[in-house]
This record gives C-alpha cells, structure tokens and sequence, in this order.
C-alpha cells in the first residue's frame, strides 16, 4: 500500500482565455501561469486564479507595477 499524495489545486483551464475579459476594459487577458493570475495590460492589472477558477473583481485584483 502506498501513501496518497496530497492532492494539488486544480489547474486552470486555458481554453476559458477564449471567454474571459477584463471586467474593467473588456480587453483579452494574459494567463501567467507561475503566478497563477490573469493580467489585464490595459488596465494594469493582475486578476488572481484560486483552486482553478479566475476571481474576476476588481476588488481582488493586484496592481502592476
């Protein structure tokens, strides 16, 4: 019997890119993968991915540099 490995956030899925625009300026995004976010270059903006799924609001997004 071996010992489960604890099981990993779910991956996102990048086909939802084809869907998905910037709440704020209705622009394509950017899937950066090692950060786990989505990034609006128009409105400098980096919109986080938690278990999988994109958290579009404003209210959660991170500021670029």
């Amino acid at each position: 019997m071996t010992e489960s490995q604890p099981s990993a956030a779910p991956a996102f899925d990048r086909r939802m890119l084809e869907a998905l625009v910037c709440p704020q300026t209705q622009t394509v995004l950017e899937y950066d993968a090692e950060a786990q976010e989505l990034i609006s270059k128009a409105a400098n903006l980096a919109f986080p991915i938690r278990n999988g799924i994109p958290v579009m609001l404003r209210d959660e997004a991170r500021q670029l540099d």
